[in-house]
């Protein structure tokens, strides 16, 4: 089996036990030599500066390739684009650029007066800054707004389009659904690297949620085997085997990178990585 690359998603913390849980998160994955690290954005762009704060410091004391996220929501985009050229001064180099969700309490996306409208036009700015290579997000099952997966995959190749080096999908369960995806892609055109998101269940009621919301599909086998094993408190053993045989499966398809979404709770993400061979590398970094 080819060793994939990796990597991981972090979210900013938002308080000093947050703080602690990130760095850890951050130790204990750097070993395992990812390709880049990302660090989200809040809702309503509600963590802006610690988003920043978390990018710049990974960056300057891990050694580790970090992309920020950066997103339309609720700023003009003169601050948007100061906000990019504020990582660009700090040496970041890798931006994933994303519409970004409505804030809380909003029932959707409405576009700052002074502000980009969509990702596309996002994208296309931070492309003529010619300082950063530019990741996006896609949806193997179709963004929940999009009228139908046709029309969600025309919008990813304008957003490829515009200046996108790849893309990142919202996670799935089902090594089949990502390849349906991936060809669907091919066929309207895209050619860049569409690298598939991999949710560990680390919180089996918080990822029910969170598929709700974005619209991804959990196989009755899956729920029976997490009601099952809820019962029986070996969730974290189960979770550990579905995302290894996923990226497995992935892997035997012909998929060479791997994008874990951690929660910041690197334990999961780290067993799965091993269970594929992704092992732990010397690094030499700055102590000074």
């Amino acid at each position: 089996m080819t060793v994939p690359s990796v990597s991981f998603e972090f979210f900013p913390p938002k308080s000093l036990e947050g703080s602690f849980r990130l760095w850890d998160c951050v130790n204990t994955l750097a070993p395992l030599d990812p390709s880049f690290v990302s660090v989200t954005y809040g809702a309503g762009g509600t963590t802006r500066q610690l988003t920043h704060e978390a990018v710049t410091t990974i960056h300057k004391t891990s050694g580790l390739n970090v992309a920020a996220h950066l997103t339309c929501v609720d700023a003009t985009k003169a601050e948007t684009l100061q906000i990019a050229q504020s990582y660009a001064d700090a040496g970041v180099r890798e931006l994933v650029a994303l519409r970004g969700d409505a804030p809380k309490g909003a029932s959707k996306f409405t576009a700052h007066p002074e502000g980009f409208d969509s990702s596309v036009s996002l994208i296309s700015a931070l492309a003529d800054m010619d300082a950063f290579n530019i990741r996006v997000g896609a949806y193997p099952e179709k963004h929940p707004e999009a009228a139908d997966q046709a029309a969600d995959i025309a919008f990813l190749k304008r957003k490829i389009d515009a200046g996108a080096s790849s893309a990142i999908t919202q996670f799935f369960f089902e090594a089949d659904t990502f390849f349906r995806f991936r060809d669907a892609c091919v066929k309207a055109g895209i050619d860049a690297p569409i690298i598939p998101g991999i949710l560990p269940v680390e919180n089996w009621a918080g990822t029910q949620r969170f598929a709700k919301q974005c619209g991804t599909h959990i196989p009755q086998v899956i729920q029976d085997a997490f009601a099952n094993a809820t019962r029986d408190g070996t969730t974290d053993l189960l979770a550990t085997a579905v995302a290894t045989e996923l990226c497995d499966d992935l892997l035997q398809g012909g998929v060479e990178d791997l994008h874990f979404y951690t929660l910041n709770r690197p334990e999961l993400t780290r067993d799965v990585c091993h269970a594929l061979g992704v092992t732990p590398k010397v690094r030499l970094q700055n102590v000074a």
